[in-house]
């Protein structure tokens, strides 16, 4: 059965054509392309390299950037309903997508020269090179500021050395997105595989997130040429403006979740005997999914005016917080009412609900925590600070 969306109150008739084709066309490619294959490539934990030529072809690396580097330069509603249908087909997938355009492009057409922004983005746009970003290091998450890596001017190239933990793609990346502190001040550099001293070790072991490849990265006297550094980058602003960008996906991401866990719950629910009828006819099942329609529906509507004040450039990155706060948390409450309604057949390969829900386990923490985006929003509406 092809997946219809969730749209109790209508969301659709406040969308553009445009939003709706890109929508539409990212929902057969899920469909076509990423579930006859995600619970195999999930259950072996390896990451389908053969979607990227395909997805790039969709425009789906870096679309919110100018066509004059081969992207798609489309809205940023957009923009989230594709990341919406990515996750409804895997978090991982969606992940890969987030960090080649958010945390690799972004920074990238943000930060770098003319020089670095002509030669990476219509690389990266076509699927043609990979990246990822290190910031996070083994010992600082959720306080970035106190990392360690450190780069050395060395005159005519900068010697890096450090290391950062948790990185998506960085096995299979050609190019790093790297954060260090230079005389004290954090700057970005960019880190090409083969560079000497550079490696990125696969982490393996995960229950979550398995259809994605996730790194350690590790510099150990890394010469980087003069040219790799970001000109434009003013402190630990600049990679926490690049998170923004990336939390900004995953609040629409995770509706995607959320989505296919109802309508497996919906379908099952309506399908399943117990008693002489289906499951659904049951009150307390009932209350289930109408809980599911009604946090599914209040989150799109939460998305969607975020997108449009994105647009707008009157967006704030507090507004960004509550948004992936709401949302993650909310689609793993889904997955996991979703895996009751389904009973002992919600932890079978079958159904995608206990995927989806180890995924959002880690959906929850990467991007900052939820804890972490609680107090980002707590200090805005008290305008006192409790996480210092």
């Amino acid at each position: 059965m092809k997946f219809k969306g969730l749209d109790y109150y209508d969301v659709a008739g406040l969308l553009s054509e445009e939003e709706i084709l890109v929508r539409d066309t990212v929902r057969e490619f899920v469909e076509d392309n990423i579930l006859p294959i995600i619970e195999k490539h999930y259950s072996a934990g390896t990451f389908p390299m053969d979607l990227i030529p395909k997805m790039a072809d969709l425009g789906m690396f870096g679309s919110t950037l100018p066509a004059k580097y081969g992207c798609a330069e489309m809205n940023n509603v957009a923009y989230g309903l594709m990341m919406q249908e990515l996750e409804r087909g895997d978090s991982g997938i969606r992940s890969f997508a987030s960090v080649q355009s958010a945390l690799v492009m972004y920074p990238i057409f943000t930060f770098g020269s003319e020089q670095q922004k002509d030669f990476w983005l219509p690389k990266l746009a076509k699927g043609e090179k990979i990246g990822c970003f290190g910031l996070t290091e083994p010992d600082y998450g959720s306080n970035p500021g106190g990392m360690i890596t450190r780069a050395e001017d060395k005159g005519d190239h900068y010697l890096l050395n450090g290391a950062k933990m948790w990185i998506t793609n960085g096995t299979i990346a050609d190019v790093a997105v790297v954060w260090a502190k230079l005389n004290g001040v954090v700057h970005g550099f960019l880190v090409e595989k083969g560079t000497k001293g550079f490696t990125a070790p696969e982490m393996k072991g995960k229950h979550s997130l398995r259809a994605s490849v996730t790194s350690e990265l590790i510099f150990q006297d890394c010469k980087i040429p003069k040219e790799n550094i970001f000109p434009k980058t003013d402190g630990l602003k600049s990679p926490l403006m690049c998170l923004n960008q990336a939390r900004y996906g995953i609040a629409w991401g995770a509706i995607g979740s959320a989505m296919t866990c109802y309508d497996t719950a919906l379908n099952y629910a309506k399908s399943r005997i117990q008693f002489g009828k289906p499951i659904a006819s049951f009150q307390i099942t009932q209350e289930k999914l109408v809980h599911m329609v009604t946090e599914i529906t209040k989150a799109q509507l939460l998305c969607l005016q975020l997108g449009r004040l994105k647009d707008q450039k009157k967006l704030r990155f507090q507004q960004v917080s509550l948004a992936k706060r709401n949302n993650v948390n909310m689609a793993l409450e889904i997955a996991r009412v979703a895996r009751e309604i389904l009973g002992a057949n919600g932890i079978l390969d079958e159904y995608p609900v206990m995927r989806h829900m180890a995924n959002l386990e880690s959906v929850k923490t990467y991007e900052g925590t939820h804890e972490m985006h609680t107090l980002i929003v707590g200090e805005d509406i008290t305008g006192i600070p409790a996480y210092v």
